[in-house]
């Protein structure tokens, strides 16, 4: 007879990650089997009893009924009866968590310890007329409706291989349409205002050098309505080449083509004519946001950009933080970092507004979490909100706006907006991003359409499986061989190639160009 196989045995760190030392749960870095023996700092050895996935944890203390489950040292669930050594499962951990709202009236966070200026880094930028900086230089074509999308895309794709001087072609980086399915009337119950703004913030992106306008002629979201929401004329409002056409004015499809390639060919020299020229980093206005996260996002890729954020908010940038209900169960801990009492409930109204917004839509935020998040180790809500503010660092947060508006100030600032990647990175862009980076932990491949989007990674499985999408990993905290402030650096150095144009994004070579419009009605704070 046989005998009995001797258990796998394994220090705590060779198996998992404890993020904070108070945690009673610690997440495992590869597939842990039942019977391994882990033996913790304390030298109590734990007796796995069940298998545990990647991205997934187990208890290190028991956790009697009733006791609140702890990772990121805050409460991620409330135990069923947990066993030293049992994986945290759906089945003996609730979604329940204690969420203790109060705010000191007297809320004043620190302010970020800045950079004098002479000590900030720099990268070459396309300074605008309106003072602004941009990392990409594109002409941008605009549909003002669904019913303009197909012409503006050929416009685009026409324009692109057919107009570029070939001794301009390192001085702007396409023509490139955002089509959409919003505008004309908008009875789907779609906000004409939201649509408005984001296509007219769009336009006046300091990555946009040039800008044509393409209507049918008939809707609702015309040239005349598009000009009282701007304040001004098209073609003097954004202090850039810009034009508008109609394709039932210009007699159809293809005479709208003809006329739009017209237009295109005539700002072309002035377009082309702008150079790049050193500017403070302090001028970049950084979008984070995550997508295809598992277990491990909120332990590598998300904190290492919270670092790298924090280094661009210390050089005087700005960073935007948004996917609201992906907040939902950590919106106090970004509350209490807010700069006073006032920001900190304007936190809380991101929130109620979400939650208001989708319930009448017959969801709860606790949906959140997607069948890929869950089987990565992101349980609940709770768990994936925790990870996910991490991408915004560690600053105070210094001021929130709305969907697709610019802030009023740099530092940290929290934009609301969904948590649909192909909505809420236009989002962004449209609140002035002119870089994004976007952590994932299973792997997705978008961009943006003006907005060089850098990959970041949360394990090396997913950069190994995905080279041509991923741009950098933080694999490498995982696996024991980096820290979360070695990966943030190289993420701020990255950030610097890719904004000053010396680099591009695996998104750009990819050409993905991706653009959508999240425009709820009665959108406001």
């Amino acid at each position: 007879m046989s005998a009995d196989p001797v258990p796998t045995e394994f220090t705590l760190q060779q198996c998992a990650v404890q993020v904070h030392p108070a945690d009673n749960v610690v997440v495992v870095r590869d597939e842990v089997q039942p019977g391994t023996l882990v033996k913790t700092p304390d030298g109590v050895t734990l007796t796995i009893s069940g298998v545990v996935t990647p991205g997934n944890r187990f208890a290190t203390v028991e956790i009697a009924d009733g006791e609140v489950v702890r990772q990121y040292n805050q409460p991620i669930g409330t135990s069923r009866g947990i066993r030293p050594g049992d994986p945290v499962t759906v089945l003996n951990m609730s979604d329940e968590v204690p969420v203790v709202r109060d705010l000191p009236e007297d809320l004043e966070s620190p302010a970020p310890d800045y950079l004098p200026e002479s000590e900030r880094s720099s990268f070459l930028g396309y300074r605008r007329p309106d003072g602004r900086v941009g990392t990409r230089n594109w002409i941008l074509v605009v549909p003002t409706s669904m019913c303009a999308s197909h012409e503006a895309q050929q416009v685009a794709l026409r324009a692109e291989l057919t107009l570029i001087p070939p001794e301009f072609a390192d001085r702007i980086d396409g023509v490139v349409a955002i089509p959409h399915n919003k505008g004309c009337g908008c009875p789907d119950g779609s906000n004409v205002d939201v649509v408005l703004r984001m296509l007219a913030t769009y336009a006046s992106h300091p990555n946009v050098g040039g800008v044509l306008f393409i209507d049918l002629g008939c809707e609702k979201t015309n040239k005349t309505y598009m000009e009282q929401h701007l304040g001004g004329e098209v073609e003097t409002r954004f202090g850039k080449p810009a034009a508008w056409i109609g394709v039932q004015q210009c007699g159809g499809t293809q005479g709208t083509i003809d006329q739009g390639l017209k237009e295109i060919a005539a700002m072309m020299s002035e377009v082309v004519q702008i150079q790049r020229e050193e500017v403070s980093i302090s001028e970049l206005v950084l979008g984070v946001e995550c997508g295809g996260s598992d277990g491990y996002s909120g332990l590598s890729a998300n904190p290492a950009l919270g670092f790298a954020s924090d280094l661009l908010v210390q050089n005087g940038g700005t960073v935007i933080l948004s996917e609201v209900p992906e907040w939902c169960g950590a919106e106090h801990v970004l509350a209490n970092r807010a700069k006073d009492s006032a920001t900190g409930d304007a936190v809380y109204g991101l929130v109620d507004w979400y939650k208001k917004h989708a319930a009448r839509n017959g969801a709860t935020l606790g949906e959140n979490p997607s069948p890929g998040n869950v089987a990565g180790g992101l349980l609940n809500i709770t768990i994936k909100s925790l990870g996910a503010i991490a991408k915004g660092g560690t600053t105070r947060v210094e001021g929130t706006t709305d969907y697709g508006v610019p802030p009023s100030g740099r530092g940290l600032q929290l934009m609301q907006g969904p948590g649909y990647d192909q909505e809420s990175v236009p989002g962004l862009v449209a609140s002035g991003a002119t870089a994004v980076v976007f952590t994932t932990g299973r792997g997705t491949t978008i961009g943006n359409a003006i907005v060089p989007v850098v990959k970041l990674a949360s394990n090396t499985s997913v950069t190994e499986r995905m080279p041509n999408d991923i741009d950098l990993s933080a694999g490498g905290v995982i696996d024991g061989k980096e820290g979360i402030e070695d990966v943030g650096h190289r993420v701020f150095e990255f950030l610097h190639t890719v904004a000053g144009g010396e680099a591009k994004t695996c998104a750009e070579h990819n050409m993905h160009r991706e653009f959508q419009i999240w425009s709820p009605q009665a959108m406001s704070l």
